[in-house]
């Protein structure tokens, strides 16, 4: 296996995590926030960030590391537009975290807000697509090349 095999393969599967991670979140776990209650929602909140946070900040990470790797590996056989176009990918998702999901789930650490939740719901189709469409691309650099 060649360093640029090993990367996409590595970003493959960081990747192909994240979208497992963010359908179940857009499809169950954000809905489910409404039914928690008034009463225990702010501390169910704070775990909620810092739980989520230890089991995606490191494949983030090492997603974004591997899409560097992509980009900057003059050893790999794919095409350049694929990880140029992965890379984007992952910035509107990192932007959309930032500005969307980051600023909800602090708005909600205060207790429930029905308008900050619909926000984080919705704008989380952003990040819902784009990890999606990026895992078409990640499979595009384990194909074998023609």
């Amino acid at each position: 296996m060649t360093f640029g095999s090993t990367i996409a393969a590595v970003h493959l599967a960081a990747t192909a995590a994240m979208v497992g991670l963010i359908w179940f979140v857009q499809m169950v776990h954000y809905p489910l926030m409404a039914a928690v209650g008034d009463d225990a929602f702010a501390a169910y909140e704070r775990a909620h960030v810092r739980l989520t946070t230890l089991v995606v900040a490191p494949i983030m990470l090492i997603e974004v590391a591997a899409a560097l790797a992509l980009v900057l590996s003059s050893a790999s056989s794919r095409p350049s537009v694929a990880a140029w176009v992965g890379l984007g990918l992952l910035l509107v998702i990192w932007v959309a975290t930032a500005t969307c999901s980051v600023p909800m789930h602090a708005r909600l650490e205060a207790g429930f807000d029905p308008q900050a939740h619909a926000f984080l719901v919705r704008t989380n189709w952003i990040r819902t697509i784009g990890w999606t469409l990026r895992l078409a691309v990640a499979l595009v650099w384990l194909r074998p090349s023609t």
